[in-house]
């Protein structure tokens, strides 16, 4: 059993997420389910950007507008 999900990790993976998504969108609905997803999507992103080290206010000073203190 180990050797097959070893082999096939990809589609271990996939069929779990999968699995997990189907049962959120039963349970909580569809476009609630849609919105967890989108947050756990910007959560990896913005954790991958600490991870390589790059600077997440750099990141974050593109999209947010300057502040009364900033020059």
């Amino acid at each position: 059993m180990v050797n097959i999900l070893n082999t096939n990790r990809g589609k271990t993976i996939g069929g779990i997420i999968g699995f997990l998504i189907g049962i959120f969108i039963l349970t909580v609905g569809f476009f609630k389910t849609l919105f967890i997803v989108l947050c756990i999507c910007i959560g990896c992103y913005l954790g991958g950007k600490t991870d390589k080290m790059e600077a997440l206010k750099h990141f974050l000073d593109k999209f947010l507008p300057q502040g009364k203190n900033k020059q």
